[in-house]
């Protein structure tokens, strides 16, 4: 395996944990993106990081402590030898993604999940309101994502509302986000479809959905005072499943993000294609690894989201 044939991999919200990515701490350059990101954002991030598991949970916490994750993997992974051909993110992984192409700066990274995951918070508060149920999103297994897509575009038509495909994951499983009235409605339907388990997920919001413009909107002031620049690798579209072709597109498609669906199978596809010869799931956790092998992709994912898992990658490849 060459080791600058890789495609990088970054994982999105729901994959943090308690202490992920202190073991990185030994690189200087792991040290360096942890001072950035505290002065950034005000807090010690190696404290943060070391948070409980609820204290994690909370978007204007989880997305810059799974970014700072995520770029010490992919410096380590560089300290190792190893460096990217290609790169993607999913979800909140795409700004990790974007530093990877060289279209934004690690410091301006910072800035813009700070700035997206506050605004993201703050409508996920609105929504949820006094003492309403949540809003939010459920996991659909079993169903092809086509099913599950026109199935919402047939209730739609026929006045059911709020329901939307948000993460098209795999083959095999399809995420959507709603209000709880809607969820609560439509997960018996999908099961009545044929799904064999609709997984209400542990979320602050209905993200990746029209429900989230209130954020997106209050994002936008941050997201204009980043420079985009041309990408030096190429770089993958959560929002087209597609190649994002300059720095100009890569910033329309970080606003359109917040309220479109994650197309990753699609995504996928576009890597497999490019030529790699393996994955890296460069951050913490499995499941952008357990989302490759359901494409039946016969190109290896690895985890690299510890220490422990980089240094084993040379004897298992």
């Amino acid at each position: 395996m060459k080791k600058n044939n890789a495609a990088y991999l970054f994982p999105g919200q729901g994959a943090q944990y308690p202490g992920m990515a202190l073991d990185f701490l030994s690189s200087n350059a792991v040290r360096g993106l942890f001072d950035t990101a505290s002065e950034i954002m005000g807090k010690d991030m190696k404290a943060l990081m070391a948070s409980d598991a609820e204290t994690l949970k909370r978007t204007d916490v989880s997305q810059p402590v799974i970014t700072l994750a995520n770029l010490a993997a992919a410096a380590v992974l560089g300290e190792q030898g190893y460096s990217p051909a290609v790169c993607a993110g999913f979800s909140l992984g795409e700004y990790a993604a974007l530093v990877c192409a060289g279209i934004i700066s690690a410091a301006d990274c910072f800035r813009l999940v700070k700035a997206r995951g506050e605004a993201m918070q703050k409508t996920a508060d609105r929504l949820r309101g006094a003492g309403d149920a949540a809003p939010g999103m459920s996991a659909i297994v079993g169903l092809a994502p086509e099913q599950v897509e026109a199935l919402i575009a047939q209730w739609s038509a026929e006045g059911l509302k709020d329901l939307y495909p948000a993460n098209i994951n795999s083959p095999k499983q399809l995420v959507v986000s709603g209000t709880a009235a809607a969820l609560t409605e439509a997960e018996g339907r999908f099961k009545e479809a044929g799904a064999k388990r609709a997984i209400r997920l542990q979320v602050a919001g209905p993200f990746h959905s029209p429900l989230m413009a209130d954020a997106a909107e209050a994002f936008r002031p941050a997201l204009e005072t980043v420079t985009f620049s041309d990408p030096s690798i190429p770089l993958f579209s959560n929002v087209t499943g597609k190649q994002i072709t300059s720095g100009d597109e890569a910033k329309i498609l970080a606003f359109m993000q917040i309220t479109s669906p994650v197309r990753w199978v699609d995504e996928e596809a576009a890597i497999a294609a490019t030529g790699i010869e393996v994955c890296f799931e460069t951050g913490p956790g499995k499941v952008l690894q357990g989302l490759w092998r359901d494409t039946g992709s016969e190109i290896p994912c690895f985890t690299a989201g510890t220490i422990e898992n980089i240094l084993k990658i040379g004897s298992e490849t």
